[in-house]
């Protein structure tokens, strides 16, 4: 069964490696709070600002994983320096996702609480 979930970090500067930076920990801690292996993973969709994180990403392996980078869009009034993800993978088992938002992000979606 394929599955998706979305997760947010807010960075610190609109910079290349911070951005990088931020995307490598967002992905990482998807990945982990949602039990997900690399070869399970069918691609990661990034909202992007000042950089391309997928560059991030790619440097720390994922090598045949499809990366994909959309601009984020300009939103009166949004939260700023906000680096955005959609994980879709090949779930081995039923289960809940665990959206994951980070570093501020987590204003985003007060839904989900501390789990978020």
């Amino acid at each position: 069964m394929t599955k998706a979930v979305r997760g947010a970090i807010q960075v610190r500067e609109n910079d290349a490696s911070t951005i990088e930076e931020a995307a490598v920990r967002l992905v990482r801690e998807v990945l982990q709070r949602n039990g997900i292996a690399e070869n399970q993973l069918v691609s990661v969709l990034f909202s992007l600002t000042a950089a391309n994180p997928a560059t991030g990403l790619r440097r720390t392996g994922f090598s045949e994983t499809p990366l994909f980078c959309v601009q984020e869009a300009r939103v009166q009034g949004a939260m700023p320096r906000v680096l955005r993800v959609l994980i879709t993978w090949d779930a081995l088992e039923r289960r809940a996702v665990v959206p994951v938002y980070m570093d501020g992000a987590e204003l985003l979606r007060p839904d989900l609480g501390e789990n978020g």
